[in-house]
């Protein structure tokens, strides 16, 4: 047996050596139980080792190890809970050994062709912006989906992110470099890294991060990068993750090494930068890029303490039910796009935890389609009962199943803090 989560460890892919870890791990996980009711996975854990074991001897079948593999959704919340993780002696890694066990079952590769799908996010976002009315309403069309579903395994019932008409990166270019400021040598500065939901689904984001951080006089650039490679890596395509991560290392690390920020909009993807690329290229390029990394609301938060963001908020917000995404908790980095919105006058923000079962690319499987509604639904009920005039939420694809459940479409900070500013229209996510 090897503790390893190093995909270039000689026994990294060996299912026999990775099924004897998961029964040391789930051994260690049967004895404490803190993380019982974090996610489906720890529910089954406990359940079959109770239902099937005499609790002392707990090795499970391959099959119930395969079934509490494919329950965990990667939210990373367990790394908050589990006083085990590295560098304590034990080294229990469970979102890791998780990944090592799919990437072990598919030899390294995409898992499935749903996988495979999923994790094309470049190639099917440039495809549906280049004719976003057209995919648009298939995907909104029901024997479109479930065509889908049938052949992609995506569930046909999933609300999914509209494309949008332009690409970021491409309004930038035109408009948005000119919006930022950069002409003093001290003026700070800041890099852009969108992320595909940003670059293909919602560039209004994108544009609200130029606008308010031009308003305060920061730089920013925004150079050309792929998707972060959540999706390959969930999906057990290690060696696609891993070419993704060294592609955007090389372009952020000048970057990071000049100083600047590197500003990240979407948690899930400021979770990649920041802790799975410095631990699968293991390079100093990777450990910079990730010292850099900032949060969008982290980076205004920063800015505020710093004395550069001075804007005064001049409209009221009223209350606004804030959603903390697991992978913006899970960077242990605390909510500061939430605490930005506290100070502004007349607003008052109630702090709404809970997975939207969504996890990146879990929740789109129509495998796990009705357990991630599960999830979502005590959430949901926050959501509800805080009687919200405005819902905001850091995550694209999570506040699109809040949607989904509620009807209502919430907002990003940016989109708030922009409208808190008294700027109008798309940036303040109208």
């Amino acid at each position: 047996m090897t503790t390893t989560y190093d995909p270039d460890s000689p026994s990294y892919f060996d299912a026999e050596d990775v099924h004897e870890e998961l029964d040391r791990v789930f051994d260690l996980c049967h004895g404490c139980r803190l993380c019982w009711d974090l996610c489906p996975s720890f529910d089954s854990l406990f359940k079959l080792i109770d239902e099937k074991t005499n609790g002392v001897d707990v090795k499970l079948d391959r099959s119930d190890n395969d079934r509490i593999v494919d329950e965990c959704y990667q939210c990373k919340l367990c790394y908050i809970k589990c006083p085990y993780v590295p560098p304590h002696e034990w080294d229990l890694d469970f979102p890791r050994l998780m990944l090592r066990a799919r990437a072990a079952r598919s030899g390294g590769k995409p898992a499935s062709l749903t996988d495979r799908f999923l994790g094309a996010t470049d190639l099917t976002g440039k495809l549906g912006t280049a004719a976003s009315g057209l995919a648009n309403a298939a995907n909104r069309a029901k024997p479109v989906r479930i065509v889908m579903e049938k052949t992609l395994g995506v569930a046909r019932d999933r609300k999914l992110p509209d494309y949008a008409n332009k690409r970021f990166s491409k309004w930038f270019e035109r408009e948005g470099a000119a919006r930022a400021p950069d002409k003093e040598a001290d003026a700070p500065r800041a890099t852009l890294f969108p992320t595909c939901l940003v670059e293909y689904n919602d560039p209004s984001i994108g544009k609200a991060a130029v606008e308010i951080l031009g308003s305060c006089g920061v730089g920013v650039n925004c150079p050309e990068t792929v998707c972060c490679g959540m999706p390959s890596l969930d999906g057990g395509d290690v060696k696609g993750f891993i070419e993704k991560a060294r592609r955007n290392v090389e372009v952020l690390a000048p970057h990071a090494r000049a100083g600047r920020a590197i500003v990240v909009p979407q948690p899930t993807c400021g979770y990649v930068l920041r802790h799975d690329y410095p631990d699968y290229l293991k390079s100093d390029d990777a450990k910079a890029v990730a010292e850099a990394t900032r949060d969008a609301g982290e980076y205004i938060f920063e800015l505020k303490k710093q004395g550069v963001f001075k804007a005064e908020f001049t409209e009221e917000l009223g209350n606004v039910a804030y959603h903390a995404p697991c992978h913006l908790r899970a960077q242990g980095k605390g909510l500061k796009g939430r605490d930005v919105l506290k100070a502004v006058p007349g607003t008052k923000v109630t702090l709404i935890e809970g997975c939207t079962g969504i996890d990146g690319t879990w929740g789109y499987k129509a495998k796990w389609y009705e357990m991630a509604r599960k999830v979502a639904k005590p959430m949901v009920e926050r959501i509800e009962k805080s009687e919200p005039d405005v819902i905001v939420g850091d995550c694209l694809l999570a506040d699109t199943a809040i949607e989904e459940e509620i009807g209502k479409r919430p907002i990003h900070p940016l989109h708030a803090i922009a409208r808190a500013l008294g700027m109008k229209g798309e940036v303040a996510g109208e």
